[in-house]
């Protein structure tokens, strides 16, 4: 169990990581702020250190029989949808003070919301493929 719960940590954390780097990645080339939204984060450790950690957390939900019969692509889409509700419901609102869907930031971050974490998703349902998808209930590849 423990060599699970390792691999799902793992997993999720390089989709944290990736997701990190696209987010920076289109703060730097302009993409969000041409389209209305307020996401340009400098790249270090405090903006790296949450999107590990929390990515990384976010992977135990692949080792759950959530969506256990989908493709493993598919089911990484699917289970990115638990960590942009939490980042538009929770976060946003409560943490940030962006408000409800962030839309203080602008009215299209619920969609780069949805694109970001679905880098998460793709790069985690990756990360645990190339491992054999042992770790994982159900899954169809």
């Amino acid at each position: 169990m423990t060599a699970k719960l390792s691999l799902g940590f793992a997993a999720g954390a390089l989709g944290g990581l990736a997701t990190a780097l696209t987010i920076w990645l289109f703060g730097l080339l302009g993409i969000t702020p041409a389209l209305g939204v307020s996401i340009a984060p400098s790249i270090g450790p405090s903006f790296l250190y949450g999107p590990i950690i929390w990515g990384g957390i976010w992977g135990w939900i692949f080792l759950t029989p959530l969506a256990a019969g989908l493709p493993l692509f598919a089911r990484g889409l699917l289970l990115s949808l638990g960590p942009s509700l939490v980042q538009c419901f929770v976060v946003f609102p409560f943490k940030l003070d962006a408000g409800v869907l962030g839309l203080a930031v602008g009215t299209l971050t619920p969609l780069f919301v949805l694109v970001f974490n679905a880098v998460w998703g793709l790069v985690t349902a990756a990360t645990l493929r190339a491992q054999g998808g042992t770790a994982l209930p159900g899954n169809r590849f």
